[in-house]
């Protein structure tokens, strides 16, 4: 499966940004679809993870209650909303997925083996 992200751009802090990944090449529907970002001099982490069977969602504590992850397994598309945005949200984000159409899959960078090529979201006055 081949992944694209978009929607970044400058956002001041407080505001709200929806960030779009189209998938092509297969379904995403047996696929868990995992949102990262990664800040300059950080490491890559997880923001918010679904799972493919059951659509439950994983956030990580510093976006719980301000972004939404969602899927259209119809579209073949994910989507996250974030809202309240931070300075310290600024960053790279990517959409990824796994093959897994049961079980859970961590929210973790090597538990996703398909990348999109990232979106930089900028928060800042």
């Amino acid at each position: 499966v081949q992944l694209q992200a978009s929607g970044g751009g400058l956002v001041q802090p407080g505001g709200s940004l929806r960030l779009s990944c189209a998938a092509s090449g297969d379904r995403l529907r047996f696929y868990a679809i995992g949102w990262f970002r990664q800040a300059p001099g950080k490491e890559r982490e997880g923001v918010a993870c679904i799972n493919s069977h059951d659509g439950t969602v994983y956030y990580s504590d510093s976006v719980k209650g301000r972004f939404t992850a969602t899927r259209d397994n119809a579209e073949n598309t994910a989507a996250l909303r974030m809202d309240s945005l931070k300075s310290e949200d600024t960053a790279v984000y990517y959409c990824a997925a796994e093959f897994r159409p049961r079980g859970q899959t961590k929210c973790t960078v090597d538990e996703h083996s398909y990348w999109g090529q990232g979106t930089l979201v900028t928060v800042s006055s």
